[in-house]
């Protein structure tokens, strides 16, 4: 099977620094450039929000970031603003190899749905476009590595073993947020969902 790496949101802003840090996420720029040569593929995920975007805290009056609201397609977290188009938290770490990419996939960029996956909205059924690509190039064993573990990197996991890709998270090369309990809970959808955990 061809193999593809799926480099997921390792940008400014979740770095170190940024306006929604992972701890350690700058960690793990350097054993994510050392894989790339190893696979058929490189993707990269970003972030990519309008100023307004729905998720952000600061769009709603009162709202304290990493508060939950309902949205239409259910729970949300509310962000600390974030990855805003044209900023520089929304740019790539700078230490990261964009030469390898063979394609950018950005996300999030519709005002009123939030999106965690690679591969769909956080409604779960508008897509991106990443699977069909994917499939035209007969890329079937995908292994996503990035930022973070428990959300972006989960939900995009997932969401390959769902459409029947052989899906792979390479854990040393991830990041997680780890809000009240998130990361454990990641790992068991992933496993029931099943993902390989490496």
């Amino acid at each position: 099977m061809a193999r593809a790496l799926i480099v997921i949101d390792m940008q400014v802003d979740f770095c170190p620094g940024g306006a929604l840090a992972v701890a350690g996420g700058d960690e793990i720029v350097g054993p994510i450039n050392a894989l790339m040569g190893d696979y058929d593929a490189v993707v990269l995920t970003q972030d990519w929000h309008p100023a307004d975007h729905a998720s952000f805290a600061a769009t709603h009056p009162g709202a304290d970031p990493f508060s939950l609201t309902d949205m239409p397609y259910g729970p949300q977290v509310l962000w600390p603003t974030h990855c805003v188009i044209g900023t520089q938290g929304a740019e790539f770490h700078p230490g990261l190899d964009l030469n390898r990419a063979d394609l950018v996939i950005r996300k999030g960029f519709r005002a009123g749905i939030d999106s965690y996956s690679a591969f769909f909205e956080n409604d779960r059924q508008t897509p991106t476009g990443l699977a069909g690509y994917l499939r035209d190039r007969g890329l079937s064993d995908l292994f996503f590595v990035g930022l973070a573990h428990d959300f972006c990197v989960a939900w995009s996991a997932v969401d390959a073993a769902r459409l029947g890709f052989c899906a792979t998270v390479i854990e040393d090369a991830t990041r997680a947020i780890d809000l009240d309990g998130s990361r454990d809970r990641a790992r068991a959808e992933m496993a029931a969902a099943g993902v390989r955990l490496e």
